[in-house]
């Protein structure tokens, strides 16, 4: 366990606008920075990243956090991966607390089975290189297929030997359960028997983005006609094969320098060409690709290169998934390799250079090459031709870019000879029936002009919301932000004369709400209130990097919301339109004095109205409680001159 001590200097050395650099394109727009959100589609910078606060937001799809929570989010790791990988890129050296027996057992079983994966993959990586039976066997064989020690080495290649249950028991004998290398499928049963799943085979690790094995493929060595030749790890709580992409870990670097995505079909094909140089190559495994998977590449790029064989039924049977790539907003392009060869044997055939050049002379866009494919195939028949015009739409309307989607339609338009309007008119149709089917549980029968965009309605379903969230947020977000801003207050002193003192503005709203013993209805603004107060004094008040890194998501969620601004006036501004703008912390006493007593009116007057309930309820009693009704309308005068008090000061006029 990283020990907490190292926690604190991986934090105070992470910079937020490196760290999502790595990933997003972003340019400076006044004291923060923009780009487009890595989390969802969008055409207009929505995503906001505040290097001071250390913290990012996103006004589009509403995610925010800090460092580790974008890792978290963006790369799929845990919390301890997230932090390792700051820590490698900072060059902070790791402390670690050995855990007692009881954080042992408390482990989860997550982590257990990443610990049992990573144990088999040193292990078969051993009998690869250092057994008789895998130097003999296994690495002559991929020596064989040309590949070399260091990529043998680089994608963590392994051997399982032929022996029934060598490495089941290896595992067990080192303090791995039963039950655990059976949910890996790294063992099987059979006449309650355990045997090595995978023996007798060349093994290819499939890693997680931070580098963790989650299962294997694996390739048989032996000649046996009645076992398949290449199998999987099956589906566990680590390994969900819709959602791994195989060489993502070692290509991800490649794939956003070069703003390109290959996708091939197998694990030589990967290999083969990252040896030969194209190292931002990744492949599906031989599983139909998913959304899952194309998600996982558009955090990199939205470009996606397509390598196949010669094969045009194999080509044809992927157009469904090319089209899911499609409506997911990425750019497709196809590479098809001569016949009899593909991705692997090329690589292997040719000389780098000679790969690399192929490559980029053979890549065509791909609705492009699917017209020209399936028009060869109608030979001029108005029947074949016309349910080719409706394919070819059906893929140009899952295009979201609107642009792009008239390029398209332009392009094949002239390769079909065809109308371009009747194909804008079938395009219109296919695309207003998604968004019919899309919305046919909607309350309303035409397309909308404005919909709902996440955050709000997010926030019409938020258990937390309460009638004063408003003014509760705003005291919370004036704490936070300017909790250390001193305010000057004039007072009278035991002489009768008046003297300046100075507080906090942090510690004036803490005890000025403290005094009156008021509580916060919202329960995250009262943890943060509470928070706040107990680690503030009047020399020091809390810091907020205290709860924007807090680890509890709520708080965490929230502090990112009330220090994020959407909206900044440009530095122009003034000089631009002649209108001198107050800045907020110009005027922060007023402000603070203002929010105070919005939070006040708003809690007398819920006392108001739950006091005349109570009026009410008593002046209908049988016998009347005539002490209880007193004292409740002595109250209630108290509350309504309070309530006036606090309106007058915020000049506003109380009609009831």
């Amino acid at each position: 366990m990283i020990t907490p001590d190292t926690i604190e200097k991986i934090m105070e050395a992470a910079r937020i606008e490196e760290v999502v650099g790595d990933f997003v394109t972003l340019r400076r727009r006044g004291v923060n920075l923009i780009g487009l959100c890595p989390f969802h589609n969008e055409k207009t910078p929505s995503f906001t990243v505040s290097a001071p606060k250390g913290i990012f937001k996103c006004f589009g799809c509403g995610k925010g956090g800090n460092a580790v929570n974008f890792l978290m989010e963006h790369e799929q790791y845990s919390y301890p991966e997230a932090l390792r990988y700051l820590a490698g890129k900072y060059n902070i050296e790791i402390d670690e607390e050995k855990p007692t027996p009881e954080q042992q057992q408390a482990l989860d079983e997550k982590e257990s089975l990443f610990n049992l994966t990573g144990f088999a993959q040193k292990y078969f990586e051993e009998q690869l290189h250092n057994s008789d039976e895998g130097k003999s066997v296994a690495l002559t064989y991929l020596k064989e297929r040309g590949f070399t020690l260091e990529t043998i080495k680089k994608f963590n290649l392994g051997y399982c030997s032929n022996k029934w249950d060598d490495f089941s028991q290896t595992a067990i004998k080192n303090g791995y359960k039963q039950e655990y290398l059976i949910k890996t499928s790294l063992s099987k049963t059979k006449d309650k028997l355990l045997y090595d799943t995978f023996r007798g085979r060349v093994v290819f690790p499939i890693h997680n983005l931070s580098g963790r094995v989650l299962g294997f493929g694996a390739r048989i060595m032996t000649g046996e006609k009645n076992r398949p030749k290449y199998i999987n790890s099956a589906e566990s709580e680590i390994y969900h094969k819709s959602k791994s992409l195989y060489g993502l870990y070692q290509a991800k670097s490649a794939i956003v320098s070069q703003d390109n995505c290959y996708l091939v079909e197998g694990y030589t094909d990967v290999i083969s060409l990252y040896q030969a140089g194209i190292t931002n190559v990744i492949a599906t495994s031989g599983t139909a690709l998913t959304t899952d998977q194309i998600k996982m590449i558009r955090r990199y790029t939205p470009n996606v290169t397509l390598l196949f064989d010669g094969d045009t039924a194999g080509i044809k049977a992927a157009f469904r998934g090319i089209d899911m790539i499609l409506e997911e907003a990425l750019n497709v392009r196809l590479v098809l390799f001569p016949e009899g060869e593909d991705p692997d044997s090329y690589a292997r055939n040719f000389r780098p250079a000679e790969v690399a050049a192929f490559i980029k002379d053979q890549t065509r866009d791909f609705i492009s090459f699917k017209t020209e494919l399936l028009l060869e195939e109608t030979k001029n028949d108005p029947i074949k031709k016309a349910a080719l015009i409706k394919e070819i739409a059906q893929t140009i309307a899952l295009v979201p870019e609107a642009i792009t989607r008239s390029l398209y339609l332009q392009k094949c338009s002239e390769l079909m000879q065809v109308e371009e309007s009747l194909m804008v008119a079938e395009i219109n149709r296919l695309r207003r029936q998604k968004w019919r089917e899309n919305n046919k549980n909607a309350d309303f029968g035409e397309e909308p002009l404005k919909t709902f965009s996440k955050p709000q309605a997010a926030a019409k379903q938020d258990i937390h919301k309460t009638n004063n969230d408003y003014q509760e947020k705003e005291l919370i977000r004036l704490m936070l932000q300017y909790g250390d801003q001193e305010l000057e207050f004039e007072v009278e002193n035991e002489d009768k004369r008046i003297e300046k003192i100075h507080v906090a503005l942090g510690r004036f709203i803490v005890d000025d709400i403290q005094a009156d013993e008021l509580k916060f209805d919202n329960p995250v603004c009262q943890k943060i209130f509470t928070t706040y107060a107990n680690n503030s004094s009047e020399e020091k008040q809390a810091d907020p990097k205290l709860f924007t890194r807090h680890e509890d998501d709520e708080i965490r969620s929230l502090a990112i919301d009330l220090l994020s601004s959407q909206h900044l006036l440009s530095k122009n501004w003034e000089k631009r339109h002649k209108i001198y703008v107050i800045e907020e912390e110009e005027n922060l006493k007023p402000r603070a004095l203002q929010a105070i007593y919005a939070f006040k009116l708003k809690k007398l007057e819920q006392m108001i109205n739950e006091n005349q309930k109570r009026i009410k309820e008593i002046s209908a009693s049988t016998p009347l409680d005539e002490d209880q009704l007193r004292s409740l309308l002595e109250a209630n005068r108290d509350y309504q001159v309070k309530r006036k008090m606090f309106a007058f000061a915020l000049k506003r006029v109380v009609t009831k």
